[in-house]
């Protein structure tokens, strides 16, 4: 896990996908959090991305960095507690004009059942579980 929030951290944006009426629907993002041993993702309750999310957990994320690029699947899940809330913003302190911790809005979601494929033209793919 920490090697994946590593790379994402260093990315700085990834694009994840998610489902809408059957239809892909995918978006930059660029949080990623570390907080109890889980990897987070945060997004605001009143964006499309969390009503496709509730709708249907199951996202995969893309990313690029250094000719490498991943690949995650992973059931997003909402964890609705204060602390996780905080500790993204302490590590995005710039969202916090427009989030708060439990403002309504601010969710953050912890990825479960996770696998992500590490691949760099020319070399075998790597897996990370978590």
């Amino acid at each position: 896990m920490q090697r994946v929030y590593d790379f994402l951290k260093k990315a700085g944006v990834y694009y994840i996908a998610t489902v809408d009426n059957g239809m892909p629907r995918i978006r930059p993002f660029g949080t990623v959090n570390l907080f109890e041993g889980r990897l987070y993702i945060q997004t605001g309750r009143r964006k499309a991305v969390a009503r496709q999310i509730k709708a249907d957990p199951h996202i995969e994320i893309c990313a690029m960095c250094e000719g490498t690029w991943i690949r995650l699947s992973a059931e997003a899940v909402l964890d609705d507690r204060i602390e996780p809330q905080e500790s993204m913003l302490e590590a995005y302190p710039s969202l916090r004009g427009m989030y708060a911790p439990g403002d309504g809005n601010n969710e953050v979601y912890y990825l479960k059942n996770a696998t992500a494929v590490f691949n760099t033209f020319g070399s075998e793919p790597e897996t990370v579980m978590f």
